[in-house]
């Protein structure tokens, strides 16, 4: 059978495509911190090169690398810290409040149990020391414990200490060397093809400004959102929790579990009686289920959908299947990869629709 010469090229980018899908599913876990931080690079070269234009030459990039990032991972440290007062506060509560929640509910669950017909006996006593022996009276406490416990798996922590130290050290140098990077790919089009690949980026490029902003919109509205939302039910770490779960939704599904586990251990420590579990889980149910609603079927989708294009419906086929196919990374760049995808889409739509075989159909 031959091939035309159209066929052999498309037989030949067809091939391509698929050896480099190939490689970076086997290679996955090792490209973790290079994926990501291309994406923080990305995201972060913008502000390197707008600080460069404003010294006019005069600040050395080094410096606007460092200044960025240094800001960057601050702001990140930050984030993280919104955590500690929640600790902080609840370690110590929670410690009071092990025994009396597990006799309420070795009360709640026995008798259901035994109408069900099983004959099964909760080791309340069991559960209240091991939970007593793990709770530390203090932050300190239960932080050396985690640490001493991490050491049993060695590989998770080694990977995770890993990557928090190669992420902003690749971040760095692709930082410096964006431009240059970029453009050695570039080099590698053939020169006929150039005005169609600078084409093409530039409108991938317009797309991920825009997807970004919108991401940075929704995490803002959310962070207002669940802090005003706890603060009138009245819980005391409403501004900490509520601020972590509007910022943390970047990270789809994570960041939201998490921050709704933190609302509600809060509202069980802090409404301690019988009629307070019933208000905290109210709490919960009304704020984290509302804001779910909001961003899955208003924010995302106006924002940051409708920005870049894709259908609501789109937007949740991308998170499941690059979560599906690329684990956490893939949830990570499933809306950016999308909207790229999208643009190769719209241009392969109108070369089809152009084409002679469309015009012969």
């Amino acid at each position: 059978m031959q091939f035309t010469s159209t066929q052999k090229r498309a037989l030949a980018w067809g091939s391509l495509t698929l050896g480099t899908l190939l490689v970076l599913w086997l290679l996955a876990p090792v490209l973790t911190p290079f994926v990501v931080a291309a994406i923080l690079a990305y995201a972060l070269t913008p502000v390197v090169d707008w600080l460069d234009d404003l010294g006019r030459g005069r600040i050395p990039r080094l410096l606007a690398v460092v200044l960025v990032e240094v800001v960057f991972l601050l702001l990140l440290l930050a984030l993280m810290l919104l955590v500690v007062p929640i600790l902080v506060k609840q370690l110590p509560l929670l410690r009071e409040q092990v025994p009396p929640l597990l006799d309420r509910l070795n009360g709640f669950v026995q008798p259901l149990l035994t109408q069900l017909g099983l004959h099964v006996t909760l080791d309340v006593a069991g559960l209240k020391a091991f939970a007593m022996e793990n709770l530390g009276t203090n932050l300190q406490d239960s932080l050396g414990r985690l640490l001493e416990s991490a050491k049993f798996g060695g590989s998770v922590a080694l990977s995770l200490v890993g990557n928090a130290v190669l992420i902003p050290v690749v971040l760095f140098y692709l930082l410096m060397e964006w431009r240059r990077f970029m453009s050695l790919l570039l080099n590698l089009v053939p020169p006929r093809l150039r005005p169609v690949v600078d084409s093409f980026t530039d409108e991938a490029d317009d797309v991920l400004g825009q997807y970004l902003r919108g991401q940075l919109l929704v995490m803002g509205v959310l962070a207002v959102y669940y802090s005003v939302g706890l603060t009138l039910f009245g819980l005391d770490l409403a501004l900490p929790i509520g601020v972590f779960t509007g910022l943390a939704v970047a990270i789809p599904y994570v960041g939201f579990g998490l921050g709704l586990v933190m609302a509600l251990l809060a509202g069980f420590l802090e409404f301690s009686t019988q009629a307070g579990h019933v208000s905290a889980l109210v709490m919960v149910a009304v704020v984290y289920g509302l804001g779910q609603l909001i961003e899955s079927f208003v924010l995302t989708p106006r924002l940051v959908g409708e920005r870049i294009g894709l259908h609501p419906l789109a937007v949740i086929f991308a998170l499941l299947a690059f979560g599906h196919l690329l684990g956490f990374v893939g949830v990570l760049i499933a809306l950016p990869l999308s909207a790229v995808l999208l643009v190769a889409m719209r241009r392969l739509r109108s070369a089809y629709l152009g084409s002679a075989l469309y015009q012969e159909s």
